[in-house]
């Protein structure tokens, strides 16, 4: 069986340089410029730069840039598979072997976009020398966009795609430190300013990345070899703040995938924060208590399904302010999500570090809720019970500090940590302990039942 190859194939022009060569971007980025080319008579080629030493470069640049990549999940209630070959990768450059190569892209007119997913620690600014290898992310950028500068061509929309707030700006920040600490000049920052967009993104899709389980039962399939194979679920999610003009550019949107061109990124990121964060943090201590393992066996569970079910739609998404109609179009995808029959998402992943976890996700869903309503949320309420009696488990993990508190304190001192919650949270206290009393003396279920009367 032979290895997956281009056999002649024309690539498409170099118009994207992405730093980041993982799962993610292939499972997402990628995928969607794969899709304007072949859907909408696209010409995006995507030059891949390695950020970190010892990655996929090699073996990108081994199968010419092609990789399989398996979509699974819910859509429309149906179980739904898609296989497709990526091929909008025109090469890969490791740039701490071919440094020339990677500095050389800057010379092309052809580039037009610049895409990266770095980790959420890769944007940061480290005073440095002007050292490709010794400085982070955005001095290397600061670097690269300096030599384009030199050359006299246009500027770039960057389109990081890092899990931090405000993350074109944060970008744009650490560009311009280096542009300063290493005497760029103000003709420089003024190109930067005013010839580049510095778009402020939210991404969401699951990628699952390489199938070590069955990937060679799927290159069978396949015909042919693919050392890149990457998974993914259908759900995608991509929310792009900037000048409106760059979606005639791409036009994601045009050919159905989920890409929302918009002036203000923040009420897309607290919709995701609040219902599909937020739902998982508000069940999944109540369901392990109950026994259940993963999402899955959670959304099975007729009594547990429902408590998310109900969190959601009666008390999580009256407290949001985008339309009604949007914020239950999305909690009906997060359900479906939850309940993709092709990834075990166990209960203890999401609820390590539970306790910071529960103050961004769901306390502000609770306090909200109060103040619109001047009632509690008792479902939401009655997962702060959960979280309190897991704590008192061993299977609770946290902060050291955190858990030895939380294990032995009553309900009145945990609520009145004002450093775990932001406030005190006293006026709880008898709608929790409420709940507690009866998951002592009835079990865990019975709270559950109590909350949704």
């Amino acid at each position: 069986m032979e290895s997956l190859r281009r056999d002649g194939q024309k690539k498409h022009t170099e118009r994207v340089l992405q730093f980041g060569e993982g799962n993610f971007l292939r499972g997402f980025v990628d995928w969607m410029f794969d899709r304007l080319n072949k859907e909408n008579d696209g010409d995006f080629g995507v030059v891949v730069v390695q950020p970190l030493p010892g990655g996929l470069i090699s073996k990108l640049n081994e199968q010419d840039g092609l990789y399989t990549l398996y979509l699974r999940g819910l859509l429309n209630g149906e179980r739904t598979e898609e296989t497709r070959i990526v091929d909008c990768i025109t090469r890969g450059i490791d740039p701490y072997i071919d440094t020339e190569a990677f500095f050389e892209c800057a010379n092309n007119p052809d580039l037009r976009y610049i895409v990266s997913n770095t980790t959420e620690a890769g944007i940061e600014y480290r005073k440095t020398e002007e050292n490709f290898a010794e400085t982070t992310y955005p001095g290397r950028l600061a670097m690269f966009m300096k030599k384009r500068f030199d050359a006299g061509l246009n500027g770039f929309l960057l389109l990081p795609c890092e899990l931090i707030d405000k993350n074109g700006d944060c970008l744009k920040e650490c560009v311009l430190k280096y542009a300063d600490d290493w005497g760029y000049g103000e003709d420089f920052v003024r190109w930067v300013e005013n010839e580049n967009s510095f778009a402020n993104t939210l991404v969401d899709r699951i990628v699952t990345g390489y199938p070590r389980d069955n990937a060679s039962e799927m290159e069978k399939s396949f015909g042919y070899r693919d050392s890149l194979i990457d998974t993914a679920e259908i759900f995608h999610l991509w929310v792009i703040e900037c000048d409106r003009k760059y979606s005639e550019e791409l036009p994601f949107d045009k050919i159905g995938l989920n890409v929302l061109w918009t002036d203000d990124v923040t009420p897309y990121k607290k919709r995701k924060v609040r219902i599909l964060n937020g739902a998982h943090t508000m069940s999944v201590l109540a369901s392990r208590l109950a026994g259940l393992e993963t999402v899955g066996e959670m959304m099975d569970d007729e009594l547990m399904g429902a408590f998310v079910r109900e969190g959601i739609y009666n008390e999580i998404i009256p407290t949001l302010d985008l339309p009604k109609n949007e914020l239950e179009s999305f909690a009906n995808d997060v359900i479906e999500r939850f309940m993709n029959p092709f990834i075990k998402h166990y209960l203890l992943s999401i609820a390590l570090n539970s306790v910071s976890k529960f103050r961004v996700r769901v306390l502000p869903s609770i306090l909200e809720y109060v103040k619109e309503y001047k009632k509690m949320p008792e479902r939401l309420v009655c997962s702060l019970a959960a979280l309190i009696m897991f704590y008192r488990t061993d299977e609770a993990n946290d902060d050291a500090d955190v858990m030895s508190f939380m294990k032995t304190a009553s309900v009145k001192e945990i609520l009145a940590r004002e450093d775990y919650w932001g406030e005190s949270l006293a006026e709880f206290e008898p709608c929790v302990q409420k709940y507690i009393d009866i998951a002592e003396n009835d079990g865990i279920r019975a709270a559950v039942r109590e909350s949704m009367k």
